[in-house]
């Protein structure tokens, strides 16, 4: 059953790469000029709707002033009218812009083969509508004329390791039957991570697949032994110099990551950073126990080493929550099992970790 598991999960990784990669082929033609339509369109009623906005806080600036007596009423109309006639023309010059900049871009995409590259052009504006800054670069290549926003999602190696215990229900850690310091975690997986909103990443889900190890050393010179439905810790005979129970797991995590992050631009598609940043992640995982293992060490004249790979009566479904506090690619992460260890009739044991985590790009 594990064994099918293990085959299902790695068919999906596959589809869930192949599918990935697929999404990011270069668009056609027509969705170039599509998009290039789109952003004319925008522009427009953005400089519309703008120009409106601003127009309407002069308007009740300069009302104001006529209620304080600072204005007349005739000179309050006439503000105003300047004020409309000003906001006319930077609608109109800022249509023009958008129409020019459009047509430009047109004209390219008819005949990329008669330029080396193409242009372009970035603007900022002041309150005024006035333009603040005008910006013309030479592009490289025409996968710099896609949609912007299709960089939305990027991917990183993620590595994680620390601590690793088990308790019962209401166990205090000091009673744990596990080692404190030898007790080990090791988790490594592929992450992708979305930003949620279109035009801002303070909000970004992270979901991928990761392997965990989970490993317990026990106390007391002991070692787990099955028996039947029951699986219970017992001393052993000889003196062990090792004692180790690992549980291997096949998850997909899932996070809401939450932080500032920088903006900027590179070659041609938006960019959000969160190098050097704070962030939380919170979440969950849920998944498949694929493997445990048991591992003994002792002396009984000679030096002995002994593995059992039996199912010790684990639990195949693996859940819990998980989050991180993370600055730049380091972070403070911990994990809680939901489900036990071990199935019914067994006592609830549920395992946690806490180490440290790196996404790495």
């Amino acid at each position: 059953m594990k064994t099918i598991i293990i085959y299902v999960a790695f068919l999906l990784s596959v589809f869930t790469i192949n599918t990935v990669n697929a999404q990011k082929q270069k668009i056609t033609e027509q969705e170039k000029i599509e998009n290039i339509e789109k952003t004319r369109k925008e522009a427009i009623e953005n400089a519309t709707k703008e120009e409106k906005h601003n127009l309407e806080k002069e308007i009740r600036y300069i009302d104001n002033l006529v209620r304080e007596g600072k204005l007349s009423k005739e000179e309050g109309e006439e503000k105003k009218k300047k004020a409309a006639k000003r906001a006319a023309e930077n609608i109109k010059n800022r249509i023009a812009i958008a129409e020019n900049n459009a047509e430009l871009l047109l004209r390219e995409q008819e005949d990329t083969t008669s330029y080396h590259g193409s242009y372009l052009m970035t603007m900022e504006f002041a309150e005024n509508g006035k333009i603040a800054d005008l910006n013309i670069k030479k592009r490289i290549n025409d996968t710099e004329l896609q949609d912007p926003d299709t960089k939305r999602t990027k991917s990183d190696l993620v590595l994680a390791f620390g601590f690793n215990n088990a308790l019962e229900d209401g166990q205090s850690i000091n009673d744990s039957d596990f080692k404190l310091a030898g007790s080990r975690f090791f988790e490594i997986g592929l992450a992708w991570t979305t930003r949620v909103f279109e035009n801002s990443n303070w909000l970004r889900v992270k979901y991928g697949f990761s392997f965990q190890l989970n490993g317990l050393k026990p106390t007391d010179n002991r070692y787990f032994v099955q028996d039947g439905d029951i699986t219970r810790l017992e001393e052993f005979e000889y003196d062990l110099d090792k004692s180790k129970f690992r549980m291997d797991n096949l998850v997909m995590p899932i996070h809401f990551e939450i932080g500032p992050s920088s903006r900027g631009e590179a070659n041609g598609y938006r960019k959000y950073s969160t190098e050097g940043k704070f962030k939380i992640g919170f979440g969950g995982y849920g998944g498949f126990n694929i493997g445990e293992r048991q591992k003994l060490k002792f002396n009984d004249g000679d030096d002995q080493k002994k593995k059992n790979k039996s199912s010790f009566n684990t639990n195949d479904l693996v859940y819990g929550l998980s989050g991180y506090l993370s600055f730049g690619g380091t972070a403070l992460y911990a994990k809680y099992d939901l489900n036990p260890i071990f199935s019914s009739p067994n006592t609830e044991l549920n395992n946690f970790s806490l180490g440290l985590r790196f996404d790495i790009d």
